[in-house]
């Protein structure tokens, strides 16, 4: 019995220790959030982006259901189908990968010049931190008039 105490006490230290040293660690951290999808639809070339890819889709959607229409074995129809979602998903992340490069920069750019240490999705934080959305949409837009 007694050395199951001494095993509880040792437990309870060490479990004090941990909670200590991550809250010194936390006072070190400056937390920053983000609205992932409001810095995406205010990108730019967004609507550009999503224009593109619906034209893409379109005429991937129609391709699909011409080749489908000629079709009579229902495994070769699903097949055709699958192929054009696969398609179309690739496309999609083809023309948005840049615009997420983009914003991955814009964010990096603005906790850096914030002394933010840790950003996370704005959703996320319950309590604290500082809300960067904003800097980093003017980053985007900064950084695109100078690249244009």
């Amino acid at each position: 019995m007694h050395a199951l105490k001494r095993v509880c006490f040792f437990c309870s230290a060490a479990l004090f220790v941990v909670l200590l040293a991550s809250s010194a660690m936390a006072a070190e951290e400056k937390v920053g959030g983000v609205d992932p999808q409001k810095v995406l639809f205010l990108h730019p070339k967004y609507e550009q982006t999503l224009k593109q890819f619906k034209e893409i889709a379109d005429n991937k959607q129609r391709e699909a259901k011409d080749a489908i229409d000629k079709e009579a074995d229902n495994n070769k129809k699903a097949e055709i189908f699958q192929n054009m979602r696969r398609t179309v998903a690739e496309e999609e992340q083809k023309l948005m990968q840049p615009l997420f490069n983009d914003i991955d920069l814009a964010i990096r750019s603005v906790a850096t010049a914030k002394k933010v240490t840790v950003v996370v999705d704005k959703s996320a934080l319950f309590y604290g931190g500082i809300d960067i959305t904003d800097d980093v949409v003017q980053e985007l837009k900064k950084k695109n008039v100078s690249s244009s």
